[in-house]
């Protein structure tokens, strides 16, 4: 058994979350979620995803992206890590340990952020929901270890209780439909239907977040595990579509967002991950500020998309070139809504117009954009 950090408190089992870039693999008698027996009824592909037993789709990937673009689907997500902060010092706590501040939000408001190293590369990626009393942080469970081990870390002289929640679970509904089809069984269903976009509402133990991973509206619900098989069971009933971790990375590709271990690690910073939006140099010392400081000074290459109408798929690895010199495809997709092939990649700074990429030795010309590629169904890029 892995040791933990002295002060995160755990109970049962510990929740990770493996993104597709890890690989899958059959599935193996690897740790369930409480959603196990609904998605074999489903008959859910089930595969061995970062040591836990998930479906990767239901049948047709492909329509389950576009159940999502034009109707409602849910996702089972109940392998995230979720990580309450409390104490006196918790927001001092985490005004230095993440690089945007969560001085920026009031009670009901969530924050995205990366949780730096020294050199500013990004340790993880995750979302803060400021609580009344405390802070719900949700985090990869690909660093799960890494991650609780820094948080301990950084913790010292801080009146903090860093506690991790393995009991609840965690479903997501998205779709212009979601909401509509999902509100007769939420509590406080109005007052989330009310809410912007990064905002949520608490009723007992749930907590249900108008955020998602997608680019279409939706809501992402943290609720106790015993409870979550009979609110799947309603949504699927209401004609909500279960879908896979295949569907959930097209989605978020298309919808630009980044794959932590794909588009950034511990060794790139939110400057070199199209993550600048999410920096705040303000009268705090937060680590990896002075990293992020010379980077502004010295230069950085950048995170930016590509189109390819050519026939073929972008994919990880694949080498592009510019007319400022050669850079990497980071995430790549051929997009069931646009109907070609986009990417996320990492190029020299000032990279722009045209581009090549280079497939089975042949180049390959693409067009480097703006993401995201598609934002509520409809394509929303731009050049560059």
């Amino acid at each position: 058994m892995t040791a933990r950090p002295a002060n995160v408190m755990t109970a049962g089992c510990i929740r990770c979350r493996m993104r597709p870039s890890f690989g899958y693999r059959h599935a193996s008698m690897g740790h369930r979620t409480p959603l196990y027996d609904a998605h074999l009824a489903a008959n859910g592909k089930m595969v061995d995803f970062g040591g836990w037993d998930m479906p990767i789709h239901y049948g047709s990937q492909l329509e389950e992206h576009h159940q999502v673009r034009r109707h409602a689907g849910m996702f089972d997500v109940s392998h995230m890590t979720v990580v309450d902060v409390a104490g006196s010092g918790a927001r001092d706590y985490l005004r230095r340990l993440l690089a945007n501040d969560v001085d920026r939000i009031e009670s009901g408001r969530a924050l995205y952020s990366g949780m730096l190293n020294a050199q500013g590369g990004v340790v993880d990626d995750l979302i803060v929901y400021r609580r009344a009393a405390d802070y719900r942080l949700v985090v990869n469970c690909g660093t799960r270890e890494k991650d609780l081990a820094w948080m301990q870390q950084q913790s010292a002289g801080f009146d903090v209780q860093i506690t991790e929640q393995p009991s609840l679970a965690m479903i997501a509904i998205q779709g212009p439909r979601a909401l509509e089809l999902g509100k007769p069984f939420l509590p406080a269903a109005d007052a989330l239907l009310a809410l912007k976009p990064f905002h949520f509402v608490e009723q007992g133990e749930w907590l249900m977040a108008r955020t998602g991973y997608t680019g279409e509206d939706g809501a992402e619900i943290i609720l106790p595990g015993d409870r979550a098989a009979a609110l799947w069971q309603q949504l699927r009933d209401a004609g909500v579509v279960v879908c896979g971790l295949g569907a959930r990375d097209t989605l978020r590709l298309e919808a630009g967002m980044n794959l932590y271990g794909n588009d950034m690690d511990d060794t790139i910073s939110p400057l070199e991950a199209n993550m600048g939006w999410t920096l705040v140099f303000n009268d705090r010392d937060f680590i990896g500020r002075a990293a992020l400081e010379a980077q502004q000074v010295n230069g950085h290459a950048e995170l930016v998309g590509l189109i390819m109408e050519e026939k073929g798929v972008l994919r990880a690895h694949q080498k592009v070139i510019t007319d400022q010199g050669e850079g990497e495809i980071t995430s790549g997709t051929f997009s069931p809504t646009l109907g070609i092939s986009v990417a996320l990649a990492r190029l020299p700074a000032g990279s722009r117009g045209d581009a090549e990429v280079e497939i089975r030795n042949k180049r390959l010309p693409v067009k480097i954009v703006r993401p995201p590629f598609v934002r509520n169904g409809k394509s929303v890029f731009k050049p560059l």
